[in-house]
Order: structure tokens, then C-alpha cells, then sequence
């Protein structure tokens, strides 16, 4: 574990994301070819179809975008949290980074998120270039060694070499006994609250959480105490 972390270097983060149109007919006829041809990859069962697998879409950068980025950092003795969400993509995106470019910027920047190497930061790198937004030096990974990337991910560092199981993030709280607030929703129904109820306010609030529990997590990790309720902050937005 790294026990010299500095926490006021770390930007911890989670993204949630939707498929890019509401429904499968709702694509153009391009992208809904090119959307059977993964879902073919993707499918368990030979009685699922495309347009029943289109729900999947959200976690394939491709296929998908971000509604919310939000992230959590040490201020002096505050952990804020701030996010940045809405319909528009590309600026959510934009904002993100300027933040990146301005703050974390630095040989002794680090982002932190949960799975985060094979998700969230590739999936924010990706849907940046789309977006023709020049990428923040900390995302550019291209051609550095792993030492010089500066990313870490708490799922990564739970395993110790081990390469075959997925651990998440609600089972590690658990496990480290890391209270974290009941919520009605999952990460499965985000597409649908998104789509159908157009709540960026709830899936909001659900994102914070989990920004929360990684920094929690890291915490345990490195064997510190948790962070108190009246270190907690939620930035204005």
C-alpha cells in the first residue's frame, strides 16, 4: 500500500453513464449496425437481441456518455465534494478539464477511483477526444512507463497481484465496515432513471456517495481513521 499518500494530492473520483440515445431504434442506422455487431460479443443468451442488450450500452465509451463526474478532495481539514453534471457532455467535460488543468496539473497529481484503470479514466479520456477536448497532461498516458502514470485505483490495490476477481466497491465497505448511506438505486438503473425520469439530481447524490466511500476506502487501506461527518463538505455547484 502506498503509506506516503498524501491525501491533499489525490482527486478521487466516479463518472455515471448512459447509453447515448435512449433506445436502439433511436441510433442511426450506422450506429445501430455497428451496435448489433458488440451486442453479438456481449449476449449470454441467443434469445437476447440488440435492442434488449441496448441498456448495456452506457458502460461502452463508444456507445455511451457521461452524465455526471463527481470528485472528492482534502482541503485543508474538509473533504469536498463538488460535481459536474449535465445533459451536455462536452460541457461537463470542458469544466472537468479546466479543473484538471489547473489543480491537478502537478508531478505530485494523483486521480484515484474505484476500478478506475479499466473504466473511468479511460471511459473520460475517450469521450474527451470525441468531444474534441484537449486532453489534461494527467489523462496523457501515451508512451509512459506504469511508475509515471498517475492514477490509482482502490479495486487494483485490493488485489495484490491476484488478476482474477472484480471486488466492488459496495462489498469492500462492507468488509472494512465503512458506513456508507442507504440508497434506492444501483448503477444498473442509471440509464433508466436518466432516460425515463431525467433525475440528474438523484444519480447526482448516488455518484457522491461512492466518491465518498473510495476516499473512505483508501483510508482503511493505509490505516487511517475515517473521515468524520463534520469534515465532510458538498461544494456548491
Amino acid at each position: 500500500m502506498l503509506y506516503n499518500l498524501q491525501f491533499s494530492q489525490v482527486l478521487f473520483l466516479d463518472i455515471e453513464t448512459v447509453p447515448a440515445s435512449p433506445k436502439f431504434d433511436d441510433l442511426s442506422e450506422r450506429m445501430q449496425k455497428l451496435w448489433v455487431k458488440k451486442a453479438d460479443k456481449i449476449r449470454k443468451s441467443e434469445d437476447e437481441t440488440a435492442g434488449e442488450l441496448y441498456s448495456r450500452a452506457g458502460i461502452y465509451s463508444e456507445f455511451g456518455k457521461i452524465i455526471v463526474i463527481s470528485v472528492g478532495f482534502l482541503n485543508g481539514h474538509e473533504f469536498r465534494i463538488k460535481s459536474f453534471y449535465s445533459d451536455n457532455e462536452k460541457l461537463l467535460l470542458e469544466e472537468f478539464a479546466e479543473l484538471l488543468n489547473r489543480y491537478y496539473n502537478y508531478p505530485d497529481s494523483l486521480l484515484c477511483a474505484h476500478n478506475g484503470k479499466e473504466f473511468d479514466f479511460p471511459y473520460i479520456a475517450r469521450r474527451m477526444v470525441i468531444n474534441g477536448i484537449d486532453l489534461p497532461l494527467i489523462l496523457q498516458i501515451a508512451g509512459k512507463k506504469p511508475w509515471e502514470i498517475k492514477h490509482l485505483d482502490t479495486m487494483e490495490l485490493w488485489k495484490f497481484g491476484d488478476y482474477k476477481n472484480y471486488t466492488s466497491l459496495d462489498l469492500l465497505t462492507a468488509i472494512f465496515d465503512i458506513p456508507t448511506p442507504k440508497d434506492d438505486i444501483d448503477g444498473s438503473m442509471v440509464g433508466g432513471i436518466y432516460w425515463e425520469q431525467h433525475d440528474l439530481e438523484r444519480i447526482k447524490e448516488y455518484c457522491q456517495k461512492d466518491v465518498l466511500a473510495i476516499a473512505q476506502l483508501m483510508r482503511r487501506y493505509l490505516n487511517q481513521p475515517l473521515l468524520a461527518e463534520d469534515q465532510i463538505v458538498l461544494a456548491q455547484q
